[in-house]
């Protein structure tokens, strides 16, 4: 049994609170979800969970981790460039349990993730497996050395969609309890029975968190339904004290005016007046009282993001993309042949396909064409945001055309709108979570006014309770979208045409269907 006393965990940097006081237990048949928006300090709560010294160089922490005896299983967002440089034999061997493990032993464990067993001693590179298979030899290697508790971190990144399906099925027949952070809306619903929700209210200056043993959907309909009630509520009470105090204020007002106006020579009337306006001020007091018991309207962290212009669009006729290409290769490796697709007007398209098939790689030839084209306004986002973003400047600074005054204001109040505190505006945009990153491209995408999209994975770093959010914002878009993505509520919810990339080329299918 995990258990988490009194955990407060402070960013280094601006000494801002990432989780203040938490305590939980993760017992055996959990399967609990971290979920909160960009920045919130999830990853680091996994990170210190597992090993301390993951996080010392950005954060401090106070409160008690217990582990009792107990062995955890972590598995990192990304492998190291080490760790991708080695051999599969070598990852595994660095797990001194490895020697230890009969071939019936590691024959199970490769059963149970769907690998060939003699994959171990394999000399191909760890980098050059597909994001399932790197997935599955980091499990692997996880399971080598018997953990009593699975932590993952962003287990569902670059999975294609099968083995997302995959993954769910091994998480829900897994024995051991786990604790994972995944933005993957889809996977939680199917998987999380317990929800812990890190918050950052008040324009980020407090942190707060809920744990809800429940299912994920379960969840979000209860939090909705009991802010929506406490939000009814808190107006209603406000309607009613502003009525009060308005009564009131006439009351004070009638017998000031009648202080004022009393003659000298009655002092009888003023004694009268003067316990009059004595109950008055009392009633005043009473009134600040119930104002400061009234219900408070929800301080939530709503996820928000400018919506693009209504003049953004492209004409229904218009061709936005005809492209045809022989073979699609990386270095000396065919991938797909006789490929060829044709966008017209508005469309929203989503290329699928197994990992390793090529998607990512035709992405970028189409969008070498599109981004040349004068007719078109094209923005490109890539999966890796580095190929685009200059990590050293500040969001203002990338997001800056002219450098004024006053455009530097405008970006300043969207980012602000965007939740971004004025201390994250100063930041490098290296310092900043990757969906703060993803923000900042889709940001720029609106103020350039962009009518085509080629968008590599959209959705892969923004949190479950924002994806919402940017499903809506794409769908209502009047533009052109050409996408990869894996995103099962994205493809269903945005999407009008899907095409899965096969070695023969791109077969069109329907949405819901096979995805």
């Amino acid at each position: 049994m995990l258990q988490i006393k009194n955990l407060t965990i402070t960013h280094l940097k601006d000494l801002r609170v990432l989780l203040r006081d938490f305590s939980f237990t993760l017992n055996s048949g959990d399967k609990a979800v971290i979920i909160g928006e960009e920045g919130n300090g999830k990853s680091t709560l996994l990170k210190l969970i597992y090993q301390s010294e993951l996080v010392t160089d950005y954060a401090e922490f106070t409160g008690e981790i217990l582990k009792k005896g107990m062995k955890l299983g972590y598995l990192a967002q990304e492998l190291s460039k080490e760790q991708k440089d080695r051999s599969i034999w070598e990852f595994c061997s660095e797990k001194s349990e490895f020697y230890d493990l009969t071939p019936k032993e590691l024959s199970n464990i490769a059963t149970q993730l769907g690998l060939e067993p003699g994959m171990f001693y394999s000399d191909q590179k760890v980098g050059t497996l597909s994001g399932g298979e790197k997935v599955k030899l980091q499990l692997a290697g996880i399971l080598m050395t018997k953990p009593d508790v699975l932590l993952l971190d962003e287990p569902s990144n670059d999975l294609d969609i099968e083995t997302l399906e995959w993954l769910e099925k091994f998480m829900n027949s897994c024995a051991l309890p786990i604790l994972f952070v995944s933005h993957d809306e889809t996977l939680i619903e199917n998987t999380a029975n317990v929800v812990i929700h890190i918050e950052q209210v008040r324009r980020k200056t407090l942190s707060r968190y809920t744990v809800a043993r429940m299912p994920y959907r379960e969840y979000v309909e209860e939090r909705l339904s009991s802010l929506t009630k406490q939000e009814q509520l808190a107006r209603k009470e406000r309607s009613e004290y502003e009525k009060q105090q308005e009564k009131f204020l006439q009351i004070q007002a009638k017998v000031e005016h009648r202080q004022n106006a009393i003659s000298r020579g009655d002092p009888h009337g003023g004694k009268m007046l003067k316990r009059k306006m004595k109950a008055v001020k009392s009633m005043g007091r009473r009134f600040e009282k119930e104002h400061e018991n009234l219900t408070q309207i929800p301080d939530v962290e709503d996820a928000m993001i400018i919506r693009f212009e209504e003049s953004v669009c492209i004409p229904n006729g218009k061709t936005v993309l005809d492209f045809q290409l022989a073979k699609l290769t990386v270095g000396d490796q065919l991938l797909s042949e006789n490929i060829a697709l044709t966008v017209t007007g508005p469309e929203k398209v989503c290329i699928i396909g197994k990992n390793g098939a090529g998607k990512t790689t035709l992405l970028k030839k189409i969008a070498e064409i599109l981004l040349e084209r004068t007719d078109l306004k094209t923005a490109y986002m890539p999966q890796d945001y580095e190929d685009l973003l200059d990590l050293s400047k500040t969001p203002p600074e990338f997001l800056s055309e002219t450098g004024d005054k006053e455009e530097i204001t405008k970006i300043r109040t969207f980012l602000g709108s965007m939740k971004y505190t004025p201390d994250e505006m100063e930041h490098a945009i290296a310092e900043l979570s990757g969906g703060q990153k993803a923000k900042l491209l889709f940001l720029k995408m609106i103020f350039n006014g962009c009518n085509v999209l080629i968008l590599d994975e959209p959705t892969r770093n923004f949190s479950p309770l924002s994806n919402p959010v940017i499903r809506d914002v794409l769908k209502s878009y009047r533009g052109a979208i050409i996408s990869v993505s894996h995103d099962r509520k994205y493809i269903r919810e945005v999407c009008g045409k899907v095409y899965r990339l096969t070695e023969k080329g791109l077969d069109a299918i329907y949405c819901g269907k096979d995805v």
